[in-house]
């Protein structure tokens, strides 16, 4: 079975996350999405609720939906959570020879070549980029030069090797951001059927998000 990583800080997850790794599990074939929070993300800004209330809300919107799971082992270190690390832990885990993959947006993508140990990751998994509307696929140098060297055209690909391709895939995405579902939730507007039903009742309940929260 291929195992896919999803990161994020799912500051809320929303449908639009959800929907995604729904599409995933079903193009590659049944595989295992693993949706992972992040604890402290080296590249942008840090989330707005803590780690307890992404993981609540994150395991409340996967629940009872096949082929998606959470992992939560990068909100479990109390440090900036980079992505050639915790491919080493779970490579430790599911071994080297289980094909294992990691996805990323274009517009992540194309500035590839400035992760930490960037080189290192396609020994570690496949790299699934999936282009979103308005950031065309264009990577800098290295990434580039990665890409041509290691992309390959079929989602079966992955399943003949551990690790090493580059997988680009077009996917019907939802437009919902989770800093919209933020605005709006501070503003006093409803969030209701951007978010699964679960997550829109923890916002409600505790008032995360709110104008009184800071």
């Amino acid at each position: 079975m291929l195992h896919v990583l999803l990161g994020g800080t799912f500051d809320p997850v929303h449908n639009g996350h959800l929907r995604m790794a729904v599409e995933l599990h079903e193009l590659l074939d049944g595989a295992r999405i693993h949706l992972m929070p992040c604890h402290r993300p080296p590249h942008r800004e840090q989330p707005g609720a803590s780690g307890m209330d992404r993981l609540t809300m994150l395991k409340a919107g996967v629940a009872s939906e096949p082929g998606l799971c959470v992992d939560e082992r990068e909100l479990s270190q109390d440090r900036v959570s980079y992505t050639a690390e915790t491919l080493r832990q779970f490579r430790r885990e599911q071994g080297n020879e289980a094909p294992l993959a990691i996805v990323t947006g274009s517009d992540a993508f194309n500035s590839f070549d400035q992760w930490r140990e960037w080189m290192q990751i396609p020994q570690l998994a496949h790299i699934i980029v999936v282009n979103r509307p308005g950031y065309p696929l264009a990577p800098g140098e290295g990434a580039a030069k990665l890409l041509s060297e290691r992309s390959v055209d079929s989602p079966e690909a992955l399943l003949t090797a551990p690790h090493g391709t580059i997988l680009s895939l077009e996917l019907p995405l939802l437009d919902i951001a989770a800093t919209d579902i933020r605005s709006r939730v501070s503003s006093e507007h409803s969030i209701r059927y951007l978010v699964p039903d679960p997550v829109w009742r923890h916002i409600h309940e505790t008032g995360l998000y709110g104008p009184n929260t800071g």
